[in-house]
């Protein structure tokens, strides 16, 4: 029962933590169209059209910009968290163009962190069981290879090779799910592993270290002194305690995967939420450029939610510490 409490107590914490993050970052957002130099409604309207100032007074109307700033910040603030971020420039709702944008770009991270995992911890695992030997040296060299490629040039190399080459998987586009399961999940694939063989290489590195060092550790010569097998040595007690390192940096990796697709988005014609942030920035679409970041945001700030709460489901004594 007081493991429980502890465990609400330590949750509540880091919510009201992410929380307040979340209304900083907010407010720093919401103060871009007044840091930006130059009025906001004539960049908007082109200051090389000379508009007349009815159009002016209309869009400044229109953006809400004809309030005191205060009283613009609190009207603003109060809609994004019932999760109202205003209208596009269009008349269409900013929250219409994030929720159709926002699943593709999730299922494209999520894909890549699956890629990365499957990949990444097999061969950090490997590597550090044979450390020192030919495996090890190949292993480390393929995962400093992998974090030094840019996933522009491998997505291309993959382009070229697997789609133009091959011909084994469509080269770019999105194809919904309900409409051909199959060519969405064949578009999809080249996408996911371009940004997952990255992410594989850094996972792989993180695994093998946190392993050497669990492996160096004193309870592991007592384990296997008092006659235990290897193979439950390595998978029941190593690895438990060397995952702490490894779910970290599959969250942050995660976590800038929500804004960090740009490339990759453009690159394979995949319709998500960086591309439509690069869009709205283009085209000086502030509403959508601000509801854009606040959704990246605070998708970021509640993955690292849910990793601080696995830190503590996977050491008790992370709990008592912040507890």
């Amino acid at each position: 029962m007081q493991t429980l409490s502890t465990f609400v107590i330590v949750v509540g914490a880091r919510l009201a933590t992410a929380l307040v993050q979340l209304w900083v970052i907010a407010t720093l957002v919401f103060s871009i169209m007044y840091i930006m130099p130059g009025d906001p409604v004539l960049l908007l309207l082109g200051p090389e059209s000379h508009p007349s100032p009815e159009a002016v007074a209309a869009l400044r109307q229109q953006l809400g910009l004809d309030q005191p700033v205060l009283s613009q910040y609190l009207k603003w603030l109060g809609n994004a968290a019932v999760g109202d971020l205003g209208k596009s420039l269009d008349g269409y709702p900013v929250i219409e163009y994030v929720t159709a944008s926002l699943p593709k770009t999730m299922e494209l991270a999520s894909a890549a962190i699956l890629v990365a995992a499957i990949m990444g911890v097999p061969v950090g695992i490997a590597a550090a069981l044979r450390r020192g030997r030919f495996l090890d040296g190949l292993l480390t060299s393929l995962s400093t290879l992998g974090i030094s490629v840019p996933v522009y040039i491998l997505g291309s190399l993959l382009i070229l090779l697997v789609s133009l080459k091959l011909g084994w998987l469509p080269s770019s586009g999105y194809t919904d799910i309900s409409r051909n399961a199959f060519l969405h999940f064949q578009k999809l694939t080249l996408p996911a592993v371009t940004l997952g063989l990255g992410l594989a290489a850094s996972i792989a590195r993180m695994t093998r270290s946190s392993m050497l060092e669990i492996l160096s550790r004193d309870f592991v010569r007592s384990l296997r002194a008092r006659g235990m097998r290897e193979r439950r040595v390595i998978w029941l007690h190593v690895l438990r305690n060397a995952a702490i390192p490894i779910v970290t940096i599959v969250g942050l990796q995660l976590g800038n995967l929500m804004g960090g697709t740009v490339l990759v988005e453009a690159l394979f014609n995949w319709p998500g939420l960086s591309t439509l942030l690069v869009t709205a920035v283009s085209n000086r679409n502030y509403p959508l450029v601000q509801g854009s970041i606040v959704t990246i945001a605070a998708l970021f700030i509640l993955i690292n939610l849910c990793v601080d709460i696995l830190y503590s489901l996977l050491d008790p004594r992370i709990r008592r510490k912040r507890a």
